[in-house]
């Protein structure tokens, strides 16, 4: 390893501990690890400043895709850096209009500081932007007599799902902040619940930390070559984006945003936010030929010269067709292996199109315990979420072929540590809704 490859990956390093960690000190050293090495200012980078114009915004709060980056193969791509703030509810109930002001104000400092996103310049290679979502849990929504059908509780859903309830998430909101830069995310949060006077040149006059406080941190980091950096896992492929080693994202595998949000009702405009907090086993998935771990991701039907070594040769589709869905037991009997993406693809609608998209899905970078990942979708119904969660399932099939569980796609590699749910009301309602 050349002295310059062994700097880009300490800087990498310290980014990701500085994110995990949090605070003024570990932002100071951030914004010094992502300086240009051309830059000879000691003062913070500074980054393209967003709008006091609410109409130049999306009315969603999860309108991402079209400021977000896209791939080479077209699809979008998600941030690298990822910070999910689980928060507890400070404030009255219900709340007062001076709360509310106070909340909306601290968002819209965001939006005045950072550009959503990239700009809707997707062309580039960077988002040198903010995205963020604030979503509230159905505790909080209890407590100021929300009724929300499509929201189910976390502890519902983890029952459903056969798993503990009590991996239930006690916050009462979360917020989800979105960057290619850690240090964007820092930023950010020091100036709603710290001390920080300026955010990227704009004076800081409002505050989270009066009617909010943060419980809970959660960092992610995603992209191609984080895993095998960020993991001390000697098998995961250098160039693979995500630790089990193989590209996800595909454009027959992202709906529209229409797909998952809310065409009426109180909230129209709006979404559920399923997050889930998931440890891999990754000593057991690596102990598997290259062939089998790519027939138990994807499909029995896909080969090596499809797929290539992390999903690279397959362009901007997965390759996964109705075929593949329908053929599951004849291909089961002939490889005795279930397909991850094969079993998902049956919680699809009658077009065959996805029907959660996801928000987030990166190595959880404040363990340092394992492999742990950090995983949200949005969709108008939680049931869906469940839904899609079920078909990954062993029991979900009944077949004649006998496929052993450690090849029935990725579940068998995947224990759950947290799940909660959330409200994500459109732009204009996301400050401390209550009934109406």
């Amino acid at each position: 390893m050349t002295s310059e490859n062994s700097r880009g990956l300490s800087r990498r390093a310290l980014v990701r501990s500085a994110l995990a960690i949090g605070g003024t000190s570990a932002l100071a050293a951030c914004q010094e690890a992502e300086r240009s090495p051309d830059a000879e200012t000691p003062d913070p980078p500074e980054y393209p400043r967003g709008t006091d114009d609410r109409s130049a915004l999306p009315d969603r709060q999860h309108a991402w895709d079209d400021y977000l980056v896209n791939s080479a193969h077209g699809t979008v791509t998600q941030s690298q850096h990822q910070l999910l703030l689980g928060l507890s509810h400070e404030g009255s109930v219900p709340p007062t209009e001076a709360e509310r002001r106070e909340v909306e104000d601290a968002f819209r400092l965001l939006e005045r500081a950072f550009q959503w996103g990239s700009g809707l310049d997707t062309s580039g290679s960077i988002n040198n932007g903010l995205l963020f979502l604030v979503g509230y849990a159905p505790q909080y929504l209890e407590q100021v007599d929300i009724d929300l059908p499509e929201l189910q509780t976390p502890e519902t859903v983890l029952e459903e799902l056969g798993e503990d309830p009590s991996l239930a998430a006690n916050f009462d909101a979360l917020l989800l902040l979105d960057s290619d830069y850690a240090s964007i995310l820092l930023a950010a949060e020091e100036a709603l619940f710290g001390e920080k006077e300026q955010l990227n040149g704009v004076d800081v006059d409002s505050r989270l930390s009066g009617v909010f406080e943060v419980v809970e941190r959660r960092s992610g980091v995603l992209g191609k070559g984080r895993p095998a950096q960020e993991i001390g896992h000697e098998d995961i492929p250098e160039e693979a984006p995500l630790s089990m080693g193989f590209r996800a994202g595909f454009d027959n595998s992202l709906p529209p945003e229409d797909t998952a949000t809310f065409d009426e009702g109180p909230f129209a405009g709006g979404t559920t936010l399923a997050v889930s907090r998931i440890r891999t086993s990754l000593d057991d998935w690596y102990d598997q030929p290259h062939e089998q771990r790519t027939k138990e991701m994807y499909c029995p039907a896909h080969d090596y010269d499809d797929v290539g070594d992390i999903g690279d040769r397959m362009g901007s589709h997965s390759g996964i067709t109705e075929e593949n869905v329908e053929n599951m037991e004849e291909l089961a009997a002939e490889h005795g292996i279930v397909g991850h993406a094969q079993k998902v693809a049956t919680a699809r609608d009658e077009e065959f199109q996805t029907q959660i998209l996801r928000r987030s899905e990166g190595v959880a970078t404040d363990d340092v315990e394992g492999s742990t990942f950090n995983f949200s979708s949005v969709q108008t119904d939680t049931r869906k979420f469940v839904s899609v969660r079920k078909a990954m399932n062993i029991d979900e099939y009944d077949l004649d072929a006998d496929v052993p569980d450690d090849r029935h796609g990725i579940v068998d590699y995947l224990g759950t540590l947290s799940r909660s749910t959330y409200l994500v009301p459109p732009r204009a309602d996301r400050a401390l809704p209550s009934r109406r």
